[in-house]
């Protein structure tokens, strides 16, 4: 059995790692909430601009532009969302693992992909077994801004435009709720969900200088924004999945400081024991 001073280092040590996780855990609580509100608040300005774009397409015939164009697949970009750190639990791997499958059940070779990354975490993974990564944020803060991924996010619509890949999926972990987060893949370009609906139903716009005018620079803006909200879910999802991790690293910590005390009372109650004994046997043998 352990001795004493070494079980009392161990709790001492359980203790200190206890206070630690339960920290993050608030602070991973704290961020939560911010980064809900702030996904939240994103999604009336998307709603709002998908409302004109599909309004525009459903007053102009023969409508055309290349984020509209359904091409055969013979390239497909991939823009994964990951984070910078990790003691987030599964947040990463589960992921990852998707990304990886999806990539050997859909592709032949490298030729056929390309992959966009956000997030060190991601970046590292996929840099070691040499997947083809062509752009690449990492170090994003926690309360992201639009102009933190426009690059990227202006890269990838303008790499699909120009007909560099002919589809684009977006990969990433979609809030659920703080304990459950959901490896997810949407395709982003081309534009296809952009339903027609009842003209009337719409409020009505004067478009200048001409409507088609105004989709040109709308539909851009409409993906890149579409890519900015998903970074805002992730980044929910991020803390959400931290949150829980420190939750349960916290709950487990307490678990272990209850069996290591028991272990302490019965090592020094044996070691009393032990003492009461050796003066007993001492004094009979005085007798």
């Amino acid at each position: 059995m352990q001795g004493t001073r070494e079980i009392k280092r161990r709790i001492k040590s359980v203790q200190n790692t206890k206070q630690i996780t339960k920290a993050m855990k608030m602070v991973a609580a704290a961020k939560l909430r911010r980064a809900q509100e702030r996904a939240e608040e994103s999604r009336p300005y998307a709603e709002k601009m998908k409302e004109v774009i599909t309004s525009i397409a459903a007053r102009t015939e023969n409508i055309e532009h290349p984020l509209l164009e359904v091409r055969e697949v013979k390239k497909t970009g991939y823009l994964v969302i990951t984070s910078d750190r990790g003691l987030a639990g599964g947040y990463n791997a589960n992921l990852l693992r998707k990304l990886m499958q999806t990539i050997k059940q859909r592709h032949k070779s490298q030729d056929e992909y390309a992959i966009f990354v956000i997030g060190s975490k991601g970046r590292d993974f996929l840099k070691r077994r040499d997947y083809p990564i062509i752009g690449e944020i990492v170090g994003l803060s926690d309360n992201p801004t639009f102009a933190d991924i426009k690059n990227i996010a202006n890269t990838v619509v303008k790499m699909y435009a120009e007909g560099i890949f002919d589809e684009l999926y977006l990969v990433y972990n979609e809030f659920i709720s703080a304990v459950l987060q959901n490896p997810t893949e949407k395709k982003l370009l081309p534009l296809v969900d952009l339903e027609s609906q009842d003209q009337d139903s719409f409020t009505p716009i004067e478009f200048e200088p001409s409507a088609e005018s105004v989709l040109n620079v709308l539909l851009p803006r409409y993906a890149e924004t579409l890519i900015y909200s998903a970074v805002l879910n992730a980044k929910a999802s991020e803390h959400g999945a931290r949150m829980t991790a420190m939750g349960n690293a916290t709950d487990n910590a307490d678990e272990m400081i209850s069996v290591l005390t028991l272990t302490y009372n019965r090592a020094r109650q044996a070691s009393i024991t032990q003492e009461i004994s050796e003066i007993v046997a001492g004094a009979n043998a005085l007798s």
